[in-house]
């Protein structure tokens, strides 16, 4: 019995979607108790982790730049409904949630996972490698992205307060959704090589031999799973999400810190993955995830928001505070100054932890 149990066991990831929409299930709209609670966060960390793994087989079937994207959009579809099913229970309350998760996805992305690949890489093989033109154009689209959704809200005069009028937020969504469409054709089709991982010498790496392609039929399996867990993902952490809040409130911390929570929760298998290949010498890889993360959490979460303010009551508070500008204006040209040579030290990777860790104190002690 225990020898038929053993593959079960050691394939856990394809074992714990299924549980995570058998708990949805019988936990959806019910009020839950402590221990309850601790169930449905265990399933529901083993059910992100699980999503991204899957997505990863798909990515290794299809390659690079393919395989970044996958990652990337699976990921955000995670975030983005998380915060619209938040928003549409939260009230009042909520209102600058959206704001909240997407910066702090820009900041864990930008500096946190950025940083850490980056000092990994060049502490375990002398120099971060990259491609400078792909990475380039990614950071341009983000920094583009992040300014007309999160710092024109505060400098519009159309409404009061940090938010768009109803035309400005139709201009913000459609604008982001053609720049990301924009940007995953250049990706993918125009200019792909930009966007594959090089050598020491600079010569593309067209085939990566880390592990053998799965198989059709295995893609396919995953691609199934990754949907149960997706949908597991989403159900379980709308349960748990009272428990976060009324936590952060209890602690003395500011709302905005639910933000920052969903944000960890939802890009820590995404920073896996990247360490993943900065540990392989993969860096375009790693950059490819983090920033088409930051892309795709802009570009995707604010047309959903804005499409979901026709049904909510409450204001959508998309415009950051100065403080938060200046973080993300100091996050542009750091990354600038990062990406331009194509190459580097652990002095870079240092730096962006830093201001990583800054936005972290801020966010706790604003």
């Amino acid at each position: 019995m225990i020898v038929r149990l053993r593959p079960l066991v050691t394939r856990w990831t394809a074992v714990v979607p299924v549980i995570a929409v058998v708990l949805l299930a019988f936990t959806w709209g019910r009020d839950l108790p402590g221990a309850a609670v601790a169930l449905v966060t265990l399933v529901l960390a083993g059910a992100v982790l699980a999503a991204v793994h899957h997505a990863e087989v798909v990515a290794h079937r299809v390659g690079e730049p393919f395989g970044s994207l996958v990652l990337a959009v699976a990921v955000t579809i995670i975030e983005v409904a998380l915060i619209v099913t938040l928003m549409v229970d939260g009230g009042a309350k909520s209102s600058t949630l959206a704001r909240d998760t997407v910066f702090a996805a820009v900041m864990i992305t930008c500096n946190g996972i950025v940083g850490l690949c980056l000092l990994v890489a060049s502490l375990r093989h002398g120099l971060a490698v990259f491609n400078a033109e792909g990475t380039g154009a990614a950071l341009a689209t983000v920094a583009t992205l992040a300014t007309l959704s999160l710092v024109f809200p505060t400098f519009t005069t159309s409404k009061p307060g940090p938010e768009f009028s109803s035309a400005q937020l139709t201009f913000a969504a459609l604008a982001s959704l053609v720049l990301y469409g924009l940007f995953v054709t250049t990706q993918t089709v125009r200019h792909r090589d930009y966007f594959l991982p090089i050598t020491r010498q600079g010569d593309v790496i067209h085939a990566d031999d880390h592990a053998d392609v799965p198989s059709a039929r295995t893609a396919g399996v995953s691609l199934g799973l990754l949907g149960l867990a997706l949908v597991g993902v989403v159900g379980l952490a709308k349960g748990v999400s009272p428990t976060i809040e009324s936590g952060v409130e209890a602690a003395g911390m500011p709302h905005s810190v639910v933000g920052v929570i969903i944000a960890l929760l939802v890009l820590l298998p995404e920073t896996i993955a990247a360490l993943r290949s900065a540990r392989r010498d993969r860096v375009q890889t790693s950059l490819n995830l983090a920033l088409g993360s930051a892309m795709a959490s802009i570009g995707l979460t604010i047309p959903a928001v804005a499409l979901a303010s026709v049904w909510l009551s409450g204001p959508l508070v998309l415009g950051l505070g100065s403080t938060h500008m200046v973080l993300l204006a100091l996050t542009v040209v750091v990354s600038s100054l990062t990406v331009v040579p194509g190459r580097a030290t652990p002095l870079q990777g240092g730096v962006h932890l830093v201001l990583f860790a800054a936005y972290l104190e801020l966010a706790i002690n604003p």
